[in-house]
């Protein structure tokens, strides 16, 4: 999950895409302490993003200890990014899950990533 601010230059498009989608989204609790974090000087950005998680926007993925050793290896093989935690759990259920699409504006990243058993991430928007 990516921050959109609405005087962000990718806010309409995001919408837009949004508006859009015809599957759930779903995402991990990492992502949403990271966005959380990006929020904290926007007025109430943490309340609505919080608001958002409650309403059932999207999915919050199950991880748990098993999808752990993943994750690290993740984290060790593009290190040189540096992939941060959001960013391998959101990889680790995508392989997991077998979703091949993802919803961020941080293309330079997913572009590079090489999920297990998807050949490449679709990127949305």
């Amino acid at each position: 999950m990516s921050v959109v601010l609405k005087s962000d230059d990718w806010h309409p498009l995001c919408r837009r895409t949004f508006e859009e989608l015809d599957a759930p989204l779903i995402t991990v609790w990492p992502a949403v302490a990271e966005a959380s974090h990006l929020l904290k000087h926007v007025d109430r950005g943490q309340a609505n993003l919080l608001r958002l998680v409650e309403s059932g926007a999207f999915k919050l993925a199950h991880l748990d200890r098993d999808d752990l050793p993943r994750m690290r290896e993740l984290m060790a093989k593009y290190h040189d990014l540096p992939m941060d935690l959001a960013d391998a759990a959101l990889v680790r259920v995508a392989e997991r899950d077998q979703i091949d699409r993802v919803f961020t504006i941080d293309r330079r990243d997913f572009e590079i990533y090489r999920p297990a058993r998807i050949s490449r991430f679709r990127i949305l928007p």
